[in-house]
């Protein structure tokens, strides 16, 4: 029995040497400073880099919703609603009451149902009670987000959202009021 409690403390202590030996690890950059270096590579054309970069800060700090939140906007940004509104959702889970996390979830929700009723309009040329609920629809919307235009549809600012970054308080594009097959929404 002695012979097991020496070889145990042996081990043990070898272990902990090695332990003792070994570099530290280096520290992940703060969340703000890796949303600033992720921007500066998006804007160097790097887009899923600087995608992946977010990712890996927002898993480093689970209860950090400012990765997650740029994730949505850059998702947003290049037209990929579906993802936006996963990345939105996710921050609102760890803080619901993030104002920015909803807008980005309220407007892709509605780019991507105002693609769906276009081509549902395309399609089977509807008109009527379909059309009227998406009116009323885009109204409680506009009052919600005290926007006078939610979906500047057929213009190129539909692919440049007004989403503030975490990082500046400066918005990242305006948009345009040009020619929107949904005029009637407005």
């Amino acid at each position: 029995m002695r012979t097991h409690y020496l070889s145990a403390l042996l081990a043990t202590s070898a272990l902990l040497a090695g332990c003792a030996e070994m570099e530290p690890a280096a520290k992940a950059p703060t969340p703000m400073a890796a949303i600033a270096e992720a921007d500066l590579v998006f804007k160097a054309g790097r887009h899923e880099q600087a995608f992946n970069m977010l990712q890996t800060t927002a898993f480093a700090y689970p209860l950090d919703k400012a990765p997650w939140i740029r994730m949505a906007q850059l998702r947003f940004e290049r037209g990929q609603y579906g993802e936006a509104i996963n990345h939105a959702a996710h921050a609102i889970e760890i803080d619901p009451e993030d104002k920015l996390a909803h807008t980005i979830l309220a407007v892709s929700g509605l780019r991507v149902s105002s693609k769906a009723l276009t081509d549902l309009t395309e399609k089977h040329n509807i008109s009527g009670d379909v059309r009227t609920e998406a009116q009323e629809l885009a109204k409680l919307m506009r009052a919600t987000l005290g926007e006078d235009v939610l979906v500047p549809l057929g213009s190129k600012a539909a692919s440049k959202p007004v989403i503030r970054n975490p990082v500046s308080s400066t918005p990242s594009s305006k948009p345009s009021s040009s020619s929107d097959p949904f005029a009637t929404l407005k």
